[in-house]
């Protein structure tokens, strides 16, 4: 009986993005530019292009495209901040691989976490800041 080969796949680099309540871990791997999101080619994930693009943002910033491969594993949230969690992933991701793309990758904005976040509902109150109707009678 034959062993099977396992293939054993090294990651350059790992970043968690987060966005909202939408957590990305992201693997930078030695590759031709494959982007994986949750098992899905990028294109399938993200069905929206501007949504997808945001995912590649930072390959274009440090001119690095088609030179890596990403596995990207998100949960929760909305398509668009599972997307802008990605975004901040990769570029974490990035910049683990290389120190040298920091630079570039925080004056793009892509390095800070976006940290709005939705208020939460008040007792006594219809939403985070809706009040009842006032009746003075």
């Amino acid at each position: 009986m034959a062993k099977k080969e396992v293939k054993n796949t090294v990651n350059l680099g790992h970043g968690v993005g987060r966005r909202k309540t939408a957590v990305a871990r992201v693997y930078l791997r030695e590759g031709n530019g494959k982007i994986t999101v949750n098992g899905k080619n990028v294109d399938e994930y993200f069905v929206d292009v501007l949504n997808a693009s945001l995912v590649s943002q930072p390959f274009k910033v440090t001119e690095t495209e088609g030179k890596y491969d990403l596995l990207i594993n998100v949960v929760g949230g909305g398509i668009k901040g599972q997307a802008e969690a990605c975004r901040h992933g990769v570029a974490r991701a990035l910049v683990d691989e290389n120190e040298d793309y920091r630079p570039a990758l925080h004056a793009a904005g892509l390095m800070t976490r976006d940290p709005r976040m939705v208020e939460r509902k008040k007792y006594g109150q219809r939403g985070a800041r809706r009040r009842f109707q006032f009746s003075k009678r």
